[in-house]
């Protein structure tokens, strides 16, 4: 099993896929309890979802779940919500605080950085790959970071979560143009609540790409599961549901990609542009 998988798209969008992998090795899985066990935390069906919505659109995917490593938290573990409770480099505990370690296997810092070399480094290796061939071809690279969850979880937030939640940390991660056009179809969606850098304002992925000032923008989705699956198992993906969402997601990934030949050329080269996991 490959760590990641990418499709290359010949436009100006990559869409980010960090957490719908559910490879586990089986070394792995065998420390995991029961609970950890169920994989409860993927974002399940995320990439159906997305698929097709967009014409050249570049994907990378990691194929590792989750709990085998995080791609979308930093590989130092410095928390970018503070004082909230929230899951780390290799989570201990689900969304719902409960254990997900067998008795006395949690990860130790030497498997933490055995997977981080194995999962988490090749992921973020072929990402930056694929932002610097983007960006070659367009001058720019937009990352969209594909994200779900679901919407009522008290361990991680207060009531019921929107069904869109965009992310630009407050606006710096992309041009203010891409801002606008995300919240443009949010808002103007019927049926669907949405907010704009609410308790998700962009993960670490989102924000360690995204670089306006170098071409490189970025923008997290986070989607209530409710808006187009059921929230248990066996995590059922509802057609009409997610057909409604769709018919928002698919223009608001169109403009995104049209806004490409009007962006600021960059001033500099992006902090990234070494292909190791800074």
């Amino acid at each position: 099993m490959t760590p990641v998988d990418v499709t290359q798209g010949d436009g100006p969008v990559i869409l980010g896929l960090p957490h719908t992998g559910t490879y586990v090795p089986e070394n792995i899985l065998d420390r995991l309890n029961i609970r950890g066990r169920e994989l409860a935390d993927t974002d399940w069906n995320i990439d159906r979802l997305y698929d097709g919505l967009l014409t050249g659109a570049t994907t990378v995917r990691a194929t590792f779940h989750r709990y085998v490593i995080d791609a979308n938290r930093s590989p130092s573990q410095q928390s970018l919500y503070p004082g909230q409770n929230t899951t780390g480099l290799v989570p201990e505990t689900d969304f719902d605080g409960n254990a997900i370690w067998a008795k006395g296997q949690a990860p130790t810092p030497q498997d933490i950085a055995q997977r981080c070399a194995e999962f988490h480094t090749p992921y973020h290796v072929a990402l930056k790959r694929q932002m610097h061939r983007v960006q070659k071809k367009h001058g720019v690279a937009i990352l969209y970071d594909c994200h779900s969850i679901r919407g009522d979880i008290p361990y991680l937030f207060e009531g019921t979560l929107p069904d869109l939640n965009i992310g630009t940390n407050g606006g710096t991660t992309c041009d203010h143009r891409i801002q606008a056009a995300v919240l443009r179809h949010c808002t103007g969606a019927k049926g669907h609540s949405w907010v704009l850098n609410g308790r998700f304002k962009g993960g670490w992925t989102t924000r360690h790409y995204g670089q306006p000032a170098s071409g490189w923008h970025a923008v997290q989705m986070e989607i209530a599961q409710s808006a187009y699956m059921t929230e248990h198992t066996p995590w059922t993906y509802l057609q009409q549901r997610a057909e409604r969402l769709r018919e928002i997601l698919g223009p608001l990934l169109n403009d995104v990609a049209e806004l490409a030949p009007s962006l600021p050329r960059p001033c500099h080269v992006p902090r990234q542009a070494s292909l190791s996991n800074d």
